[in-house]
């Protein structure tokens, strides 16, 4: 199968992921950017967590309401996630993006981390790349 990828896609692509992960960063009191990562996304985009026992999915504004208040109330401090490594697959105006990421920070004064995958499913609409859904596991 041939893949068909636009020249401006793919660096579109890792902007956009670059800028989700950028977006819960809040170290150095660094207030996170919540209306900018509601524009990531589509309107009815769902976000999913895979873990041992359960899985969750949510809403756009369902995911990020829980995480824009620990990120604020001092829940989650010096708080930041990146991608070690990714791949995008394109075709046309679809897009998945897999990413390996890691995050660091403070929970209730204790450090946290941990690492984990995503699978990040994209679309162009209207000349630009949006989020339609998300599917991690933490590692």
């Amino acid at each position: 199968m041939e893949i068909r990828v636009n020249s401006r896609s793919l660096p579109e692509i890792e902007r956009l992921i670059a800028t989700f992960y950028a977006a819960f960063d809040n170290r150095n009191s660094r207030p996170p950017a919540i209306a900018e990562l509601r524009q990531m996304f589509t309107a009815q985009a769902t976000i999913t967590r895979l873990t041992p026992d359960r899985i969750e999915t949510w809403t756009t504004d369902a995911f990020i309401a829980p995480r824009a208040a620990m990120l604020s109330d001092g829940t989650l401090t010096e708080f930041h996630e990146w991608e070690v490594d990714g791949q995008t697959t394109a075709f046309d105006s679809i897009a998945s993006h897999c990413s390996h990421y890691r995050k660091a920070g403070m929970l209730n004064g204790a450090p946290y981390g941990g690492e984990g995958r995503k699978f990040i499913q994209l679309c162009r609409i209207d000349d630009r790349w949006l989020i339609s859904s998300i599917l991690w596991q933490d590692v």
